[in-house]
């Protein structure tokens, strides 16, 4: 826990928020990380690779209910919009194409697909290189200070590393007669995000975001290996810190105790928020089972900590009414954990902040065993 605090950007992020604008700051940086409200722009002419994409994106498969189809009903100059299902808030948004040929004025372009709506910009291409108009788009992006737009060639299947390889360089040498320095192509296989560069693609995207922008599109992403789920660990500690100062432990004066439901509704919110994250409840075990061959009841299984399996307020306010009762442990990681504004720990403060953790801490493991079990312990 001690390097959690020392570490994550999020809580720091968050903690200097607290200083130095108050609480309301922190509960709207809690309220955005529990709903998740972003909004991805996926850019290219429709296929089975970007539509795959979008679905992967969503933890969903082709067969799966609310899946985006392909083909697409949607006229192919139109957006449309999919919701994830465990977090509506977070929207994946199908763009069109950037049109080849000339005249082309990317501002244009830019403004009939909402392109500033987007929190990053996903341009993609299948089997051709990118060409001079895409190149355009982005420097008109950088120029407007958005700087979360990146390049990405789709494989299907049957795709080998060497000839996305190759596709890769041309893409480079197009997007480099346009003026782009050393252009970063990253290559993806729609069907196993944790395959070849989408990984260091989220670093990008994670990089190029405000903090707790890019922690809710963490929190809202499916859990694509164990790397990911220690990130999303991580983020999830940060947000029970934000929730238990909010409850009454951030004060320089002292607070009453917040009522032990308004914390058990708000930890149950965290916890579930926590669950489909992670993607621990039935429905994202049974969907994970279908997309990678495997059984579902066995992945089932491996869940060992009763919250993995359901979220309820009355398990909640037990848990949260032990912490209370039982003699403060962690002193100095409660210590570490309060604001500098902040003079003492109030019970409530340090029964959510420890019981919560704790519960973190468990559903995590149970998600690491799923992810090995289910796609590899890859990074």
């Amino acid at each position: 826990m001690a390097d959690v605090l020392r570490s994550l950007n999020l809580l720091e992020v968050l903690k200097e928020s607290m200083e130095k604008k108050g609480l309301s700051e922190v509960k709207d940086a809690v309220e955005d990380l529990l709903i998740s409200r972003v909004n991805i722009g996926v850019v290219g002419e429709r296929g089975p690779e970007k539509t795959g994409l979008i679905n992967s994106l969503r933890a969903l498969g082709p067969e799966d209910s609310g899946a985006a189809p392909f083909p697409s009903p949607t006229p192919p100059d139109e957006l449309t919009v999919y919701p994830s299902p465990k977090h509506p808030d977070f929207r994946l948004w199908d763009v069109p194409g950037v049109p080849e040929g000339s005249p082309f004025d990317p501002e244009e372009y830019m403004e009939r697909v909402k392109f500033l709506r987007y929190s990053a910009v996903i341009m993609t291409s299948s089997r051709v290189p990118f060409h001079s108009n895409s190149a355009l788009v982005w420097r008109e992006a950088r120029s407007l200070q958005r700087e979360a737009v990146y390049f990405a060639l789709l494989a299907s299947e049957r795709d080998s590393r060497e000839s996305m390889e190759a596709w890769r360089k041309a893409s480079q040498e197009a997007l480099g007669t346009e003026g782009l320095a050393s252009p970063r192509v990253f290559l993806v296989r729609s069907s196993a995000l944790e395959e070849l560069d989408f990984p260091e693609l989220l670093e990008e995207v994670w990089r190029d975001i405000p903090e707790v922008k890019a922690a809710a599109l963490l929190l809202a992403l499916p859990a694509l290996s164990v790397a990911v789920v220690t990130r999303k660990r991580d983020a999830l500690k940060a947000l029970v810190w934000a929730a238990a100062s909010l409850s009454g432990g951030a004060s320089a004066i002292p607070v009453p105790l917040v009522s032990s439901a308004v914390d058990a509704s708000v930890a149950v919110r965290i916890l579930g928020k926590a669950r489909h994250s992670l993607g621990l409840d039935d429905q994202s075990l049974e969907g994970l089972a279908r997309r990678r061959g495997r059984d579902g009841g066995r992945l089932k299984a491996l869940r060992s900590c009763p919250l993995s399996q359901e979220v309820t307020r009355d398990g909640v306010r037990k848990l949260l009414a032990a912490a209370e009762k039982q003699k403060p442990t962690g002193a100095r990681v409660v210590e570490m954990a309060l604001p500098m504004t902040a003079k003492y720990a109030s019970r409530s403060f340090t029964a959510m902040f420890l019981a919560l953790n704790g519960a973190i801490d468990d559903m995590a493991a149970d998600a690491e065993k799923v992810v090995a079990a289910a796609i590899g312990g890859g990074e």
